[in-house]
């Protein structure tokens, strides 16, 4: 039995520094992605979206591999989000509740598996900072419901926003859960695995339920947005108002002397 095993060890890496100062076979390579070849059925799996990967590594060979890493890693995760998945050879291609059966140790099947089980941790991550959000707007539309008003900042609301969307900017650039290498569609074994460990993993409703968050903190901010804006136009006509008793007061002030 082998494993994959699956690690969020920062915000993002800079994959093109770092694959100046990895000197294992490179496999594959795109701009946010190196694949390598770490020694003879043993891989490694770097992403630009701060996600490593491995296979069949011992515990001192994983830490080897990060600490020569973690020079190109921007915001370093030492509290580590993973994910564990068992692969066993078999004659036959089945992807289970509990383990992945391969009919041998394939690099493109291998880089599948470590592709899906990457995209699983990051989106937990998401999820977790989706609902962390989520809970702090839900804070606000409470205290709106009971004060009738809201208890944020305009130049807090607009970094609030600000966050909300560069989250989703990040989930979109970084995590293609509808797509697949190019690979996958050149075999049909390749492409009937892919299918199985994205459903196993449920990759594309997770990743749907937190875009779903995410629209709905979005619907709540622009509310917010709506109301200080009106608030803020109601302050300004105020003072407009008071600026023009002001000088009809005076007028009528001069007029009398």
């Amino acid at each position: 039995m082998y494993k994959v095993l699956a690690y969020q060890v920062a915000n993002a890496i800079n994959v093109k520094e770092a694959k100046q100062s990895l000197s294992y076979t490179l496999l594959f390579q795109d701009s946010d992605e190196l694949f390598y070849e770490y020694d003879t059925h043993k891989y490694v799996y770097i992403f630009q979206y701060g996600m490593v990967s491995v296979f069949n590594l011992t515990s001192e060979e994983i830490y080897q591999i990060l600490i020569k890493i973690r020079p190109f890693c921007k915001d370093y995760i030492a509290e580590k989000l993973s994910e564990e998945v068992n692969v066993s050879i078999e004659d036959t291609v089945k992807v289970e509740f509990d383990k992945i059966i391969l009919p041998k140790v394939n690099a493109e099947m291998i880089r599948l598996v470590m592709l899906n089980a990457s995209q699983s941790v990051a989106l937990t991550r998401y999820s977790e900072i989706t609902e962390a959000l989520l809970v702090e707007t839900n804070e606000h539309t409470k205290y709106l419901e009971s004060k009738g008003k809201l208890d944020i900042s305009g130049s807090k609301l607009k970094r609030f926003i600000g966050k909300t969307l560069n989250i989703k900017n990040k989930i979109s650039e970084n995590l293609y859960i509808f797509d697949a290498p190019d690979i996958v569609w050149e075999d049909e074994t390749l492409n009937k695995l892919n299918l199985g460990l994205k459903q196993t993993f449920d990759l594309k409703d997770r990743y749907r339920f937190i875009h779903d968050r995410i629209d709905i903190i979005k619907e709540n901010l622009e509310l917010f947005k709506d109301i200080m804006d009106h608030k803020e136009s109601s302050k300004l006509e105020w003072i407009i108002i008071i600026l023009i008793l002001v000088e009809v007061v005076d007028m009528f002030v001069l007029k009398l002397l």
